[in-house]
């Protein structure tokens, strides 16, 4: 189904999303499972700490890009002294093969899982071409 097309470690990036960014932050690759079942693949993308709104799923012809923008996580009756959980932003980029119905790709998100439904293409069908009279 999907071949990544590339991959991206931690780095800070100079665009997203084709404006400037106000800081810089580090993008991470998100961990993903992908899994087929008869009629659909589906994706599963984990981006903690990104709101709904902060999802961005661009399809150009054959390349799926998902970027996530995390919000800062404020906490206010404690103050932190150890981390291991990096803020961040999120991306991947898949190219999908010609066997998926890129009109019917559908997106859920719920406890920091993107979930994207790729449906498979029904294949084509041989089908009789009438002659016309010129």
């Amino acid at each position: 189904m999907a071949q990544e097309l590339k991959t991206t470690e931690r780095r800070v990036p100079s665009k997203l999303d084709g404006g400037e960014p106000t800081r810089s932050r580090p993008v991470f690759v998100p961990r993903t499972d992908i899994y087929e079942t008869e009629d659909n693949v589906v994706v599963l993308v984990d981006m903690p700490g990104v709101a709904s709104e902060g999802v961005d799923i661009t399809l150009e012809k054959r390349t799926l890009a998902i970027r996530g923008y995390a919000t800062d996580q404020q906490h206010d009756n404690y103050r932190q002294i150890y981390a291991e959980y990096g803020a961040g932003n999120y991306e991947r980029i898949f190219t999908l093969s010609e066997d998926i119905d890129r009109d019917s790709i559908e997106a859920s998100q719920k406890n920091g899982v993107l979930r994207l439904v790729l449906p498979k293409a029904a294949p084509a069908k041989a089908r009789k071409i009438q002659l016309k009279m010129a």
